[in-house]
């Protein structure tokens, strides 16, 4: 770090695309007038993987925090809303074979504690509706095709995320920070200088350029140039609980009007499609994992489970999927891909880049960069991937396919976290799950509707056969009477399309 406080402090971002671009714009817009130098270098030879891409609500919060509004942006990267992820053929028991896991709303409050309430009395043997559908109104939004814009007469928030084109939305970003001062360089790493304790002084791009810094965010992809490259910090896998490794992308036109606000996840033989709407086409694509399956088989499975051809080429991916022991290391701080990737069943990737590149600020911004900062920064981080793994894990856990060897492999899951067994004990015990995460302390990712509505989306409850009428003091609340009120509730909203095509087509400027 400089010894003169009045010398700029230098941070060299390695690699563009979201995570790049994001991390610079969020710096740039913190750090407006004081002494920051960004820059950012990137090599025009690694292109952006431009597939379809899904937000969880965070990153409407980040473009509200470098104030973007959304008719400025989402018509430059054929966003769409999104209002829930549909999940379709997870589940085999009867009359849980889809959910919706919706985002939170303020409405929620009215309808969620008698969704919890019923899981209660049917884990305990109680035969009562507890299929999570019937009570959230961001499920009832995807399902009309509605966008989360209340009405201003009704003073209720939906949170949503987005659907965009993840190209469109780094060059955007680009756009934006290069017009609020952060340097764009292009290059390629030819070497990494380091100090003799291991701390980098600076890349040489192409051979002959040195480009110095201070600080160093390594935004390099699953290539991890800088922390794991030079520093060699180590990559811990998590593929003892998740499969799956690769991908293959096919985008689409569309083939259904209006265009719901949700992302679908629908199970196929080894692994999951994803269907995501944009503007002016479908991302589709199928993660799933090579040791079930072959790159041409599944591409094959995907297409037949579009119904098209060969005439739309396909995109194959690989994906490490697993986290870096410490993201902080030196002066160097990894983000994106190459701090580590769970797969994108729930779309939490753009979330950590967000909330790592946040929480570096407050740390440099509370006292410098010492490892006091660094070791807490690393906790909480290293945490947040835990818990979204603990979720996703329990996603293949709790499935009850058994068409294939990859789904009976994945409901045999073994190798649990502490944590996890401990909440998935207390579903199935009947206890309070609400209260069980309060405990373990872990609800600031997944908190307690999530969680309720997996295992209740997925049907965990007992047998049917062996469930009971409630009694006098077991009374169930209505679903048909939260339906009417959610249903009302949605007269205040607009439609998805009639939103989208009244959005404007500013410059980012």
């Amino acid at each position: 770090m400089p010894a003169d406080p009045s010398t700029p402090l230098r941070i060299l971002i390695l690699g563009g695309g979201t995570a790049g671009w994001m991390a610079a714009s969020l710096m740039a817009k913190r750090w407006e007038g004081r002494p920051v130098e960004i820059t950012l270098l990137e090599s025009p030879e690694i292109g952006i993987v431009g597939v379809g891409e899904g937000s969880t609500p965070q990153l409407k919060g980040f473009f509200d925090t470098l104030g973007i509004a959304e008719a400025t942006w989402m018509p430059r990267c054929n966003a769409t809303f999104k209002t829930a992820i549909r999940s379709v053929g997870w589940s085999t028991r009867p009359g849980f074979e889809a959910y919706y896991h919706p985002f939170k709303t303020d409405l929620d409050d009215r309808s969620a504690p008698a969704f919890y309430f019923n899981t209660v009395l049917r884990r305990r043997g109680v035969d009562v509706p507890a299929h999570p559908d019937r009570f959230f109104v961001d499920a009832a939004l995807a399902q009309r095709r509605l966008a989360p814009h209340p009405a201003h007469s009704f003073p209720f928030r939906a949170f949503y995320g987005y659907h965009f084109d993840a190209y469109l939305i780094g060059a955007y970003l680009r756009e934006w920070a290069t017009a609020r001062g952060v340097r764009h360089l292009e290059g390629t790493v030819a070497r990494v200088e380091q100090a003799d304790d291991g701390t980098i002084r600076a890349v040489h791009a192409d051979g002959d350029r040195r480009i110095e810094a201070d600080f160093f965010i390594d935004c390099s992809g699953f290539r991890s140039l800088l922390l794991q490259g030079a520093l060699g910090v180590p990559f811990l896998p998590f593929g003892a609980n998740l499969f799956n490794d690769a991908a293959v992308a096919l985008p689409t036109p569309h083939d259904e009007r209006p265009i719901a606000p949700q992302t679908t996840a629908t199970a196929l033989r080894f692994g999951w499609a994803w269907r995501i709407p944009l503007t002016n086409r479908v991302g589709n694509g199928y993660v799933y994992s090579t040791r079930y399956t072959t790159p041409e088989d599944a591409e094959r499975e995907l297409r037949a489970h579009l119904r098209i051809g060969d005439e739309v080429p396909a995109r194959h991916l690989r994906m490490r999927v697993g986290r870096v022991a410490q993201p902080w290391s030196h002066n160097c701080l990894a983000v994106g891909l190459s701090q580590g990737f769970i797969e994108p069943l729930e779309a939490t990737a753009l979330h950590l880049v967000q909330e790592t590149i946040e929480r570096f600020m407050e740390a440099f911004e509370g006292g410098g960069l010492g490892p006091a900062k660094r070791d807490a920064l690393n906790r909480e981080i290293n945490g947040r991937f835990e818990g979204v793994r603990d979720y996703i894990v329990c996603r293949y856990k709790a499935n009850t396919r058994s068409d294939t060897p990859y789904w009976r492999d994945a409901a045999a899951l073994d190798a649990l976290s502490d944590s996890l067994r401990g909440l998935l004990h207390c579903w199935l015990q009947g206890g309070d799950l609400a209260a069980e995460i309060d405990r373990q302390g872990i609800g600031l990712w997944f908190g307690g509707m999530s969680w309720h509505c997996l295992l209740g989306g997925y049907g965990v409850y007992p047998d049917p056969s062996t469930l009971r009428p409630p009694t006098a003091r077991e009374t169930p609340f209505d679903p048909a009477k939260i339906e009417d009120f959610i249903a009302r509730c949605c007269l205040n909203f607009p439609a998805h399309e009639e939103v989208l095509a009244g959005q404007g087509m500013e410059s980012p400027g």
